[in-house]
Formats: structure tokens, C-alpha cells, sequence
């Protein structure tokens, strides 16, 4: 389930493909300023999908059954930032 998202596409009007990153939502617990979420297990640490749209990343992301956070990105973007 989201319970974030972080856009970080350069290119905000592009929907059809994408790059999508999920975590557990208790991964940003470091951030500054930000909401403070109970750590549980999870089966994953980071997943991801490449050239999927929008709206397939929100469905995917949603039926994850652990609250996550999803990063949006530009097609070919964002997999230098995220260990996997």
C-alpha cells in the first residue's frame, strides 16, 4: 500500500514509460522533517520496475501489502541512486 510518493521525474508530463521504485515506508525514518514510521519485516528492502506507465506503477505499488514509498522517475533514470 502508498502511503508516499516522491516524483522525481525531470519530465513530469511523461505517464506511458516509466521507472518506478518501491520501499518500506520506514526507510525514510532518517529523512529530515518527515513522519515517523513503526520498522516492520519486510520480504524486500528496495523493487522496481522499468518501462511501465504511471498507472501501473500506482496498481503495483498499491498491492504491495506493506505501506511503501514510491519513486517515480524518468525512463532510464534513477537506478544509479537506489541500491538493489
Amino acid at each position: 500500500m502508498i502511503w508516499n510518493i516522491r516524483d522525481n521525474r525531470e519530465r513530469p508530463y511523461r505517464w506511458r514509460n516509466i521507472t518506478a521504485f518501491v520501499e518500506p515506508i520506514w526507510h525514510d525514518n532518517h529523512c529530515d522533517d518527515s513522519d515517523q514510521a513503526e520498522e516492520f519485516k519486510s520480504t524486500f528492502e528496495v523493487d522496481y520496475r522499468e518501462n511501465i506507465s504511471l498507472a501501473e506503477a500506482l496498481d503495483w505499488a498499491g498491492n504491495i501489502p506493506v505501506p511503501v514509498t514510491l519513486f517515480l522517475y524518468d525512463l532510464g533514470k534513477g537506478t544509479n541512486l537506489v541500491k538493489l
